[in-house]
């Protein structure tokens, strides 16, 4: 497949780095600002070092990207709320071009689920999204398996950053300003960290699974949400001496979203440490299903990508 990325974040410039050995030619990779284009396949390496030294990645202007002759468009640009612009409208040239789109970016699945899908449908092309959800793992396409009409919940821990600092709260008795400070010094959270310690991160991606159980109908606004934020050490405390502890946890059913501190018991499936996610998927016929990993991270939601574009059929 031809790929033409728009984003050169992480996961953007990863998918670029990994795409060749999945037997795909990145044709165009673009930022907000400039984009390389060549229809027989860009110098990716050359490109990448660019984007790293801040220079230009390259001279062509990101809209470009759209005239080229590409198989998929890889939308990872950043995630905005409400309208989902301009992730959007670059899903929607797309498929009115009866191209393919994979998706990084979670604000058009989220919030405008249905808009999506009635594109879709009017288009020779499809659309996937694994990579909005878990990072690698491979969420969306169990319940694709599964198919969603058996699965009746899904629930569990998805944002790496709540995570941390909930670990280590617990385990070192420190309090939540100290060790979300941490943190942004170990890179793990952003210096600006609200996505995640109030739990938007999360619920838009529970947002995205509820949409898929249900086929649509859910956004941002009707999910409901509590972070992390006025957790106490001392609440973690009294949950170790009953054998429990605390987690951020989301549910995503037929009916709606929830995501907010849960307490868990400490040895159970759902306590995962440190940066790691879990995903439990309640099935009536299989039973609970859980998928466990990193969920986020370039190379990891890179792969992701470059899974769903391997489930895209030929145009």
């Amino acid at each position: 497949m031809k790929l033409a990325i728009l984003g050169a974040g992480d996961v953007g410039r990863s998918v670029a780095d990994l795409a060749a050995e999945y037997d795909h030619d990145v044709v165009a990779l673009a930022d907000s600002m400039s984009a390389t284009v060549d229809p027989s396949g860009i110098a990716v390496a050359d490109a990448l070092e660019r984007k790293v030294g801040d220079e230009a990645l390259g001279t062509s202007d990101p809209e470009d990207v759209f005239e080229t002759e590409y198989d998929v468009l890889v939308e990872a640009t950043p995630t905005t709320l409400g309208d989902a612009e301009p992730g959007f409208s670059h899903v929607k040239r797309a498929l009115e071009a009866d191209r393919h789109v994979v998706l990084a970016n979670k604000g058009p699945v989220a919030e405008r689920y249905e808009e999506l899908r009635a594109l879709e449908a009017d288009s020779a092309g499809s659309i996937r999204f694994e990579a909005t959800v878990g990072g690698a793992i491979p969420v969306l396409s169990t319940i694709e398996d599964c198919t969603p009409q058996a699965v009746t919940a899904v629930r569990g821990v998805l944002n790496g950053t709540a995570n941390f600092i909930l670990t280590r709260m617990a385990a070192e008795g420190l309090d939540y300003e100290h060790v979300l400070a941490e943190a942004q010094d170990l890179g793990v959270a952003e210096a600006d960290p609200t996505f995640d310690v109030d739990g938007t991160d999360a619920a838009l991606k529970f947002v995205i699974l509820a949409n898929v159980l249900g086929d649509g109908g859910f956004s941002l606004e009707d999910a409901t949400v509590e972070g992390i934020q006025s957790i106490p050490g001392s609440a973690l405390d009294l949950a170790a001496e009953d054998g429990r502890t605390i987690r951020l946890i989301g549910e995503a059913t037929r009916e709606g979203i929830r995501v907010g501190p849960r307490l868990v018991p400490e040895n159970g499936a759902l306590a995962v440490t440190g940066t790691r996610n879990i995903v439990q998927i309640e099935t009536r016929n299989a039973g609970s299903l859980h998928s466990s990993g990193r969920g986020a991270g370039g190379p990891e939601t890179a792969t992701a990508v470059l899974s769903d574009v391997g489930r895209l059929p030929p145009l």
